[in-house]
């Protein structure tokens, strides 16, 4: 049976899985998004790596067998008639990647297909930009929903906050990549789970808001 997936990113993209897989991408944020999509593992360049949604817009993208590698949406966009440019957040310097992945901080869906299982998920591990969300359909196995749906920016912490041009916050980092340091980046001594995690001595009192922020940017891994 062929598996569906709805991977809602603020856009919706839809996966199907049996031989190869379709990607559908579904702008469902108020404003312009730009996808971005890098492979891995060898794995073929979707789509050229970017291109433009308008809101309610949707796009279709085809993926070979085993494929495996990201989706991000890029937010803030400018362009030249050449394609190249910047982004507020999510960028890479051009409207198609080409191979080139997204600036943190950026919210992720990810995927590893036919290995010999499908496994995705929605990761926070290079920080937090919009909502994102994958939805399978059909198919076998424990192919759940896997989403980050709140608005973290209007919870990000002052030390990890990402300013637009207008001061707003557009973005939130981890606390790995806003202060490099282990118990933050799991390295040395923290590369085990079962090290608790301590509050931080950057910024004072704000320890308790980075925890948090940290506990909600661990990525999750589902098989399908």
């Amino acid at each position: 049976m062929e598996l569906l997936w709805l991977i809602s990113f603020v856009l919706v993209w839809t996966f199907l899985g049996a031989n190869a897989a379709v990607f559908t991408l579904q702008n469902k944020c108020q404003d312009t998004i730009w996808p971005g999509t890098l492979s891995g593992g060898g794995s073929p360049l979707l789509n050229k790596g970017g291109f433009q949604l308008e809101p309610a817009e949707s796009t279709t993208i085809n993926a070979p067998k085993g494929w495996s590698g990201r989706f991000w949406a890029r937010s803030g966009c400018k362009f030249d008639l050449s394609g190249m440019g910047n982004c507020s957040t999510g960028d890479c310097g051009m409207l198609q990647c080409n191979g080139a992945g997204g600036t943190p901080p950026a919210s992720l869906a990810e995927f590893t297909l036919d290995s010999p299982l499908d496994f995705y998920d929605v990761s926070l591990v290079d920080g937090y930009n919009m909502p994102i969300s994958i939805v399978p359909s059909g198919g076998s196995g424990n192919c759940s929903e896997v989403k980050c749906v709140s608005d973290l920016n209007k919870e990000c912490p002052q030390d990890l906050a990402v300013a637009g041009g207008n001061g707003a916050t557009v973005a939130c980092k981890s606390a790995c990549l806003a202060f490099n340091e282990p118990q933050y980046c799991c390295s040395g001594e923290y590369n085990n789970p079962q090290i608790i995690f301590s509050s931080p001595e950057h910024g004072g009192d704000s320890g308790g808001d980075l925890q948090k922020v940290a506990e909600l940017f661990s990525p999750v891994a589902t098989p399908a």
